[in-house]
């Protein structure tokens, strides 16, 4: 199952009204950018995961993303080491990173301790943004998105084309697999035994079968949706309807609440970079 699935489950995050777990989504977002001491992201994080286990979300599915990310994090530390230094006395871990007995280029590169930990926490901020998007989607069905983004304010069309994006993301990643079966059964094993770059070239074999794919669902999803006079009234009915219980009221306002902690607590305790 992929983080972009509905994940069935009867928790008290699947039953919340999705207008407050979208808020809180925009919050916890706002807020992870606005932290800038290591501890407290620290603390975001250790928050993200207890909504995970509170909504028995399978951690297995997040966990294959994080090995990807990880890669992505070292690359980050390892650029923010050499190129950012902070202040007019940086804290040099490393100088020079090429010896001075190679010629021309020798002398140069140098390795920041403020970098390096800029990096971290860059890292960090990724690794918690990107566990908390699929908390709203694997507990929220496309129906009560919409009609969740409706009641905020949102035009029924938009709303409508923003959860028919998040729906075909699952499908075109369904179909990717697809097309790369079919290609190691036709002898393709680049995805299996190629190195790195030869994995990456061998993508760009997806993109057209892809590509033509999306564009003939888009057309026949096109053609369902005149034959069903989509549009044609301004007003709408629903067949389900949300109503704002005060647990939900109470739950917001509690993680609202340890946000604006975190964001005092960030700012009484500075930076660590």
């Amino acid at each position: 199952m992929s983080i972009l699935d509905y994940h069935y489950g009867d928790s008290y995050i699947h039953r919340m009204d999705p207008r407050v777990k979208m808020i809180l989504l925009i919050l916890l977002t706002i807020v992870v950018f606005m932290i800038s001491n290591f501890y407290v992201l620290l603390a975001m994080f250790a928050l993200v995961m207890l909504v995970w286990k509170t909504a028995n979300l399978p951690l297995k599915n997040i966990i294959g993303y994080m090995k990807f990310l990880l890669s992505l994090v070292a690359f980050l530390i390892v650029l923010q080491g050499l190129f950012f230094s902070s202040g007019s006395n940086p804290i040099i871990l490393v100088h020079p990173i090429i010896p001075e007995s190679v010629p021309v280029i020798g002398g140069h590169g140098t390795v920041y301790l403020d970098g390096i930990l800029f990096g971290l926490i860059l890292g960090f901020r990724l690794l918690t943004l990107v566990c908390i998007m699929p908390i709203f989607v694997m507990t929220t069905t496309i129906g009560e998105t919409a009609l969740g983004l409706v009641k905020l304010g949102m035009n029924y069309k938009y709303a409508y084309m923003t959860t028919t994006a998040l729906n075909l993301i699952p499908t075109l990643q369904d179909e990717a697999r697809v097309v790369m079966d079919a290609q190691k059964m036709r002898g393709f094993q680049v995805f299996e035994t190629g190195k790195f770059m030869e994995k990456m070239r061998a993508y760009s074999t997806l993109v057209v079968p892809l590509v033509v794919g999306a564009m003939r669902r888009a057309q026949l999803m096109g053609v369902a949706m005149e034959a069903r006079a989509f549009g044609v009234k301004k007003t709408r009915t629903y067949r389900d309807e949300l109503n704002m219980r005060k647990i939900d009221l109470a739950a917001g306002v509690l993680v609202a609440f340890i946000c604006v902690g975190m964001v005092y607590f960030n700012g009484l305790l500075g930076g660590w970079y």
